[in-house]
Protein backbone atom coordinates (compact mmCIF):
# COMPACT_ATOMS: atom_id res chain seq x y z
CA UNK A 1 0.00 0.00 0.00
CA UNK A 2 1.71 3.23 -0.96
CA UNK A 3 2.22 5.85 1.85
CA UNK A 4 -0.42 8.87 2.72
CA UNK A 5 1.53 11.49 1.63
CA UNK A 6 2.12 13.98 4.78
CA UNK A 7 -0.29 16.64 3.26
CA UNK A 8 -2.67 14.61 3.01
CA UNK A 9 -2.02 12.71 6.24
CA UNK A 10 -2.19 15.99 8.04
CA UNK A 11 -5.93 16.69 7.11
CA UNK A 12 -7.04 13.63 8.01
CA UNK A 13 -9.11 14.27 11.58
CA UNK A 14 -8.30 12.58 14.09
CA UNK A 15 -10.63 9.97 16.29
CA UNK A 16 -11.04 10.03 19.54
CA UNK A 17 -12.22 6.87 20.64
CA UNK A 18 -15.30 6.90 23.69
CA UNK A 19 -15.36 4.12 25.74
CA UNK A 20 -18.57 3.84 27.84
CA UNK A 21 -18.74 4.78 31.27
CA UNK A 22 -21.37 3.35 33.65
CA UNK A 23 -22.30 5.10 36.94
CA UNK A 24 -21.65 2.27 39.39
CA UNK A 25 -23.74 2.53 43.19
CA UNK A 26 -22.68 0.32 46.12
CA UNK A 27 -25.79 -0.97 48.31
CA UNK A 28 -24.01 -2.08 51.66
CA UNK A 29 -26.51 -3.56 54.70
CA UNK A 30 -25.14 -3.20 57.76
CA UNK A 31 -26.00 -4.73 61.16
CA UNK A 32 -23.53 -4.43 64.47
CA UNK A 33 -20.48 -4.90 61.75
CA UNK A 34 -17.84 -3.26 64.14
CA UNK A 35 -15.94 -5.83 63.60
CA UNK A 36 -15.54 -6.43 59.80
CA UNK A 37 -16.92 -3.47 58.11
CA UNK A 38 -13.92 -1.73 57.94
CA UNK A 39 -11.70 -3.87 56.23
CA UNK A 40 -14.98 -4.16 53.70
CA UNK A 41 -15.06 -0.56 53.09
CA UNK A 42 -11.28 -0.38 52.72
CA UNK A 43 -11.11 -3.05 50.27
CA UNK A 44 -13.48 -0.80 47.95
CA UNK A 45 -11.08 2.23 48.70
CA UNK A 46 -8.51 0.16 47.21
CA UNK A 47 -10.83 -0.73 43.89
CA UNK A 48 -9.04 0.20 40.83
CA UNK A 49 -11.96 1.22 39.29
CA UNK A 50 -13.87 3.35 42.32
CA UNK A 51 -17.62 3.82 42.63
CA UNK A 52 -19.97 6.75 41.65
CA UNK A 53 -21.01 6.53 45.41
CA UNK A 54 -21.35 3.60 48.51
CA UNK A 55 -24.89 3.62 50.10
CA UNK A 56 -24.99 2.10 53.36
CA UNK A 57 -27.94 1.44 55.03
CA UNK A 58 -27.61 0.97 58.49
CA UNK A 59 -30.37 -1.51 60.11
CA UNK A 60 -30.36 0.07 63.96
CA UNK A 61 -27.06 -1.01 65.27
CA UNK A 62 -26.00 -0.59 68.55
CA UNK A 63 -22.23 -0.89 68.08
CA UNK A 64 -19.97 1.61 66.35
CA UNK A 65 -20.69 0.10 63.09
CA UNK A 66 -21.91 3.60 62.03
CA UNK A 67 -19.13 5.69 63.37
CA UNK A 68 -17.30 3.60 61.42
CA UNK A 69 -18.81 3.72 58.44
CA UNK A 70 -18.96 8.43 59.34
CA UNK A 71 -15.09 8.11 59.52
CA UNK A 72 -14.90 6.61 56.59
CA UNK A 73 -17.12 9.10 54.51
CA UNK A 74 -14.64 12.21 55.56
CA UNK A 75 -11.80 10.99 53.35
CA UNK A 76 -13.51 9.12 50.70
CA UNK A 77 -12.64 10.12 47.29
CA UNK A 78 -16.44 9.65 46.18
CA UNK A 79 -19.78 10.26 48.24
CA UNK A 80 -20.57 7.82 50.80
CA UNK A 81 -23.81 8.29 52.00
CA UNK A 82 -25.56 6.28 55.37
CA UNK A 83 -29.02 5.93 56.04
CA UNK A 84 -29.84 4.82 59.60
CA UNK A 85 -32.71 2.76 60.34
CA UNK A 86 -34.73 3.45 63.19
CA UNK A 87 -36.03 -0.04 64.09
CA UNK A 88 -34.55 -3.36 62.65
CA UNK A 89 -35.79 -3.82 59.32
CA UNK A 90 -33.97 -7.39 58.87
CA UNK A 91 -31.87 -8.35 56.05
CA UNK A 92 -33.95 -8.04 53.16
CA UNK A 93 -36.18 -4.86 54.07
CA UNK A 94 -31.92 -3.35 55.20
CA UNK A 95 -30.79 -4.43 51.66
CA UNK A 96 -34.25 -3.14 49.65
CA UNK A 97 -33.86 0.15 51.40
CA UNK A 98 -30.04 0.22 50.54
CA UNK A 99 -31.01 -0.43 46.93
CA UNK A 100 -33.61 2.14 46.63
CA UNK A 101 -31.11 4.61 47.85
CA UNK A 102 -28.67 3.99 45.18
CA UNK A 103 -28.43 6.28 42.01
CA UNK A 104 -26.44 4.98 39.29
CA UNK A 105 -27.04 2.64 36.22
CA UNK A 106 -25.73 -0.49 38.24
CA UNK A 107 -25.99 -1.82 41.55
CA UNK A 108 -22.95 -3.68 43.47
CA UNK A 109 -24.94 -5.61 46.61
CA UNK A 110 -22.24 -5.67 49.38
CA UNK A 111 -22.48 -7.64 52.52
CA UNK A 112 -20.38 -5.70 55.81
CA UNK A 113 -18.19 -8.82 56.75
CA UNK A 114 -16.36 -9.91 53.26
CA UNK A 115 -13.71 -7.94 51.35
CA UNK A 116 -13.47 -7.34 47.63
CA UNK A 117 -10.16 -7.87 45.26
CA UNK A 118 -8.84 -5.01 43.84
CA UNK A 119 -10.44 -5.39 40.36
CA UNK A 120 -14.07 -6.26 41.20
CA UNK A 121 -15.58 -3.57 39.99
CA UNK A 122 -13.37 -3.17 36.94
CA UNK A 123 -13.95 -6.22 35.32
CA UNK A 124 -17.66 -6.77 36.48
CA UNK A 125 -18.27 -3.25 34.91
CA UNK A 126 -16.28 -4.50 31.64
CA UNK A 127 -18.75 -7.46 31.36
CA UNK A 128 -22.07 -5.03 31.45
CA UNK A 129 -20.27 -2.76 28.86
CA UNK A 130 -19.55 -5.20 26.69
CA UNK A 131 -23.15 -7.68 26.98
CA UNK A 132 -26.21 -4.58 26.79
CA UNK A 133 -28.57 -7.59 27.10
CA UNK A 134 -26.92 -8.30 30.93
CA UNK A 135 -29.10 -7.72 33.34
CA UNK A 136 -26.76 -9.30 35.89
CA UNK A 137 -23.40 -10.00 36.37
CA UNK A 138 -22.02 -12.36 39.38
CA UNK A 139 -18.51 -14.26 40.09
CA UNK A 140 -17.63 -16.67 42.67
CA UNK A 141 -15.52 -16.01 45.61
CA UNK A 142 -12.65 -17.62 47.79
CA UNK A 143 -13.84 -19.10 50.80
CA UNK A 144 -12.40 -17.69 53.72
CA UNK A 145 -11.91 -17.53 57.58
CA UNK A 146 -13.02 -15.05 60.25
CA UNK A 147 -9.14 -14.01 59.84
CA UNK A 148 -9.69 -13.96 55.78
CA UNK A 149 -7.10 -17.23 56.33
CA UNK A 150 -7.87 -19.27 52.91
CA UNK A 151 -10.24 -22.38 53.33
CA UNK A 152 -9.27 -23.27 50.18
CA UNK A 153 -12.29 -23.82 48.67
CA UNK A 154 -14.56 -22.02 46.11
CA UNK A 155 -17.85 -20.49 46.67
CA UNK A 156 -19.22 -22.27 43.23
CA UNK A 157 -17.62 -25.36 44.29
CA UNK A 158 -19.18 -24.72 47.79
CA UNK A 159 -22.84 -24.17 46.55
CA UNK A 160 -21.97 -27.31 43.76
CA UNK A 161 -22.45 -24.36 40.90
CA UNK A 162 -21.39 -27.41 38.78
CA UNK A 163 -19.45 -26.99 34.95
CA UNK A 164 -22.32 -28.20 32.92
CA UNK A 165 -24.34 -25.37 34.94
CA UNK A 166 -21.85 -22.60 34.20
CA UNK A 167 -22.00 -24.15 30.81
CA UNK A 168 -25.57 -23.64 30.55
CA UNK A 169 -25.68 -19.95 31.82
CA UNK A 170 -23.17 -19.34 29.55
CA UNK A 171 -25.32 -20.35 26.41
CA UNK A 172 -28.26 -17.90 27.77
CA UNK A 173 -29.63 -20.76 29.70
CA UNK A 174 -29.38 -19.35 33.22
CA UNK A 175 -33.32 -18.96 33.85
CA UNK A 176 -33.71 -22.96 33.43
CA UNK A 177 -30.56 -23.29 36.06
CA UNK A 178 -32.40 -20.88 38.73
CA UNK A 179 -35.92 -22.67 37.93
CA UNK A 180 -34.05 -25.88 39.86
CA UNK A 181 -32.11 -23.87 42.40
CA UNK A 182 -30.40 -20.87 43.26
CA UNK A 183 -27.16 -20.22 42.20
CA UNK A 184 -26.32 -16.48 42.66
CA UNK A 185 -25.08 -15.57 45.93
CA UNK A 186 -25.95 -11.28 46.73
CA UNK A 187 -22.15 -10.48 47.51
CA UNK A 188 -21.01 -11.55 44.26
CA UNK A 189 -23.66 -9.47 42.35
CA UNK A 190 -24.54 -6.20 40.52
CA UNK A 191 -27.49 -5.74 38.78
CA UNK A 192 -28.96 -2.81 36.44
CA UNK A 193 -30.99 -0.15 38.34
CA UNK A 194 -33.20 -0.60 35.54
CA UNK A 195 -35.23 -3.55 36.56
CA UNK A 196 -35.18 -1.83 40.22
CA UNK A 197 -39.28 -1.86 39.70
CA UNK A 198 -39.24 -4.93 38.46
CA UNK A 199 -37.56 -6.62 41.94
CA UNK A 200 -38.74 -4.04 44.42
CA UNK A 201 -40.50 -4.56 47.00
CA UNK A 202 -38.79 -7.71 47.71
CA UNK A 203 -40.72 -10.52 48.82
CA UNK A 204 -40.65 -11.37 52.33
CA UNK A 205 -41.03 -14.80 51.86
CA UNK A 206 -37.55 -14.42 50.00
CA UNK A 207 -33.95 -13.79 50.99
CA UNK A 208 -33.29 -10.76 48.17
CA UNK A 209 -30.22 -12.46 46.01
CA UNK A 210 -32.71 -15.33 45.18
CA UNK A 211 -35.81 -13.18 44.69
CA UNK A 212 -33.30 -11.02 42.46
CA UNK A 213 -31.62 -13.07 40.79
CA UNK A 214 -35.28 -15.16 39.64
CA UNK A 215 -36.77 -12.14 38.59
CA UNK A 216 -34.16 -10.51 36.56
CA UNK A 217 -33.38 -14.12 34.98
CA UNK A 218 -36.72 -14.31 33.68
CA UNK A 219 -36.59 -10.58 31.74
CA UNK A 220 -32.78 -10.94 30.92
CA UNK A 221 -28.76 -12.59 30.60
CA UNK A 222 -26.88 -13.68 33.37
CA UNK A 223 -23.22 -13.38 32.77
CA UNK A 224 -21.61 -16.01 35.35
CA UNK A 225 -17.88 -14.80 35.81
CA UNK A 226 -15.79 -17.52 37.13
CA UNK A 227 -12.79 -15.20 38.83
CA UNK A 228 -13.06 -15.31 42.40
CA UNK A 229 -13.20 -11.42 42.79
CA UNK A 230 -14.05 -11.41 46.95
CA UNK A 231 -13.42 -13.41 50.08
CA UNK A 232 -16.34 -14.84 51.06
CA UNK A 233 -16.02 -14.57 54.74
CA UNK A 234 -16.70 -17.77 57.05
CA UNK A 235 -17.57 -16.78 60.82
CA UNK A 236 -19.97 -17.78 63.86
CA UNK A 237 -22.29 -14.64 63.04
CA UNK A 238 -22.88 -15.23 59.10
CA UNK A 239 -26.27 -14.87 58.30
CA UNK A 240 -26.61 -17.34 55.57
CA UNK A 241 -22.75 -18.38 54.50
CA UNK A 242 -21.77 -21.84 52.85
CA UNK A 243 -25.16 -24.25 52.70
CA UNK A 244 -24.55 -26.95 54.86
CA UNK A 245 -25.31 -30.59 54.21
CA UNK A 246 -28.17 -32.51 55.22
CA UNK A 247 -30.73 -29.36 56.89
CA UNK A 248 -33.58 -31.58 54.75
CA UNK A 249 -32.80 -34.91 56.27
CA UNK A 250 -36.10 -36.17 58.20
CA UNK A 251 -38.12 -33.59 56.62
CA UNK A 252 -41.43 -34.21 55.01
CA UNK A 253 -41.92 -33.39 51.26
CA UNK A 254 -44.64 -30.86 52.61
CA UNK A 255 -41.80 -29.22 54.51
CA UNK A 256 -39.07 -29.23 51.82
CA UNK A 257 -41.31 -27.97 48.71
CA UNK A 258 -44.74 -26.14 50.40
CA UNK A 259 -42.29 -22.82 51.37
CA UNK A 260 -40.27 -23.29 47.63
CA UNK A 261 -44.25 -23.08 46.63
CA UNK A 262 -45.59 -19.83 48.07
CA UNK A 263 -41.83 -18.59 47.06
CA UNK A 264 -42.73 -19.50 43.27
CA UNK A 265 -46.42 -17.78 43.71
CA UNK A 266 -45.07 -14.49 44.83
CA UNK A 267 -42.10 -14.33 41.83
CA UNK A 268 -44.86 -15.59 39.24
CA UNK A 269 -47.31 -12.56 40.42
CA UNK A 270 -44.55 -10.49 39.91
CA UNK A 271 -43.69 -11.23 36.67
CA UNK A 272 -47.08 -11.12 35.79
CA UNK A 273 -47.27 -7.54 37.19
CA UNK A 274 -44.86 -6.86 34.84
CA UNK A 275 -45.66 -8.92 31.55
CA UNK A 276 -46.97 -5.93 29.19
CA UNK A 277 -43.76 -3.77 29.89
CA UNK A 278 -41.47 -6.67 29.56
CA UNK A 279 -42.70 -8.70 26.78
CA UNK A 280 -39.87 -10.94 26.46
CA UNK A 281 -40.97 -12.61 29.66
CA UNK A 282 -43.88 -14.48 28.47
CA UNK A 283 -41.75 -17.56 27.91
CA UNK A 284 -40.59 -17.99 30.77
CA UNK A 285 -43.52 -17.10 33.27
CA UNK A 286 -45.11 -20.19 31.35
CA UNK A 287 -42.02 -22.17 32.19
CA UNK A 288 -42.04 -20.74 36.39
CA UNK A 289 -45.74 -21.84 35.97
CA UNK A 290 -44.72 -25.09 35.20
CA UNK A 291 -42.47 -25.29 37.66
CA UNK A 292 -44.83 -24.25 40.22
CA UNK A 293 -47.45 -26.87 39.17
CA UNK A 294 -44.25 -29.32 40.16
CA UNK A 295 -43.51 -27.88 43.01
CA UNK A 296 -46.86 -28.42 44.35
CA UNK A 297 -47.28 -31.99 42.99
CA UNK A 298 -43.59 -32.84 45.11
CA UNK A 299 -45.29 -30.66 48.51
CA UNK A 300 -48.59 -33.00 47.61
CA UNK A 301 -46.85 -36.20 47.86
CA UNK A 302 -48.04 -38.70 50.92
CA UNK A 303 -45.85 -38.61 54.14
CA UNK A 304 -46.01 -42.83 53.72
CA UNK A 305 -43.29 -43.69 51.36
CA UNK A 306 -45.24 -46.28 49.55
CA UNK A 307 -47.80 -44.02 48.80
CA UNK A 308 -46.02 -40.92 46.78
CA UNK A 309 -44.43 -43.35 44.02
CA UNK A 310 -47.99 -43.21 41.81
CA UNK A 311 -47.50 -39.07 41.81
CA UNK A 312 -43.76 -39.14 41.68
CA UNK A 313 -44.01 -41.55 38.73
CA UNK A 314 -46.71 -38.78 36.94
CA UNK A 315 -44.17 -36.31 37.52
CA UNK A 316 -41.09 -38.50 35.98
CA UNK A 317 -42.93 -39.23 33.28
CA UNK A 318 -43.82 -35.81 32.30
CA UNK A 319 -40.07 -35.20 32.47
CA UNK A 320 -40.64 -32.81 34.83
CA UNK A 321 -37.89 -33.94 37.33
CA UNK A 322 -35.30 -33.17 34.34
CA UNK A 323 -36.52 -30.23 33.50
CA UNK A 324 -36.90 -28.34 36.33
CA UNK A 325 -35.14 -30.45 39.06
CA UNK A 326 -32.35 -32.77 39.15
CA UNK A 327 -34.23 -35.84 37.18
CA UNK A 328 -33.55 -39.10 38.99
CA UNK A 329 -31.75 -37.65 42.12
CA UNK A 330 -34.46 -35.35 42.92
CA UNK A 331 -36.97 -38.68 41.90
CA UNK A 332 -34.97 -40.82 44.44
CA UNK A 333 -35.04 -38.57 47.11
CA UNK A 334 -38.67 -37.68 47.23
CA UNK A 335 -39.44 -41.57 47.22
CA UNK A 336 -37.06 -41.51 49.94
CA UNK A 337 -37.23 -38.91 52.06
Amino acid sequence: MPAIPSAMSSAIPSVDVVIPRLSLSIALATYNGERYIAEQIESILRQTRLPDELVVSDDASVDTTRAIVLDFARHAPFPVRLQANIERLGSTRNFEAAIRGCGGDIIFLCDQDDVWYPNKIALIEERFINNPAAGIVFTDADVVDQDLHPLRLRLWKAVRFSLAEQAEVAAQGAFSVLLKRFTVTGATMAFRSSYRDLVLPISDLWVHDGWIALLIGAVSQLVALPTPLIGYRQHSANQIGIPRRGRNHGKTCAVIHGPQVLRYEAALTRLREFADRLPGSRQNIHRLDETLAFLRARAALPDTRWRRLPGALRELAALRYHRYAKGLKSFRKDLLR
